[in-house]
């Protein structure tokens, strides 16, 4: 989630975290190891594609 900064954002713990920069992007999906910051983490999680789908039937009997 992006932010416009500066931003100051309240921890579990109660304590706080700030960054100055105009524009902050914040983790929402959790795989970061710099909470609240997002370090695009997500990307190397990304769900493998979708094989691709049967061709639909023809009404064909066989």
């Amino acid at each position: 989630m992006m932010v416009e900064g500066p931003v100051e954002v309240e921890l579990s713990d109660g304590s706080t975290a700030f960054s100055d920069r105009r524009v902050v992007a914040l983790c929402t999906c959790r795989r970061t190891r710099r909470p609240p910051w997002c370090d695009t983490s997500h990307r190397a999680h990304r769900l493998p594609p979708r094989p691709p789908s049967d061709p639909p039937p023809t009404g064909e009997d066989g």
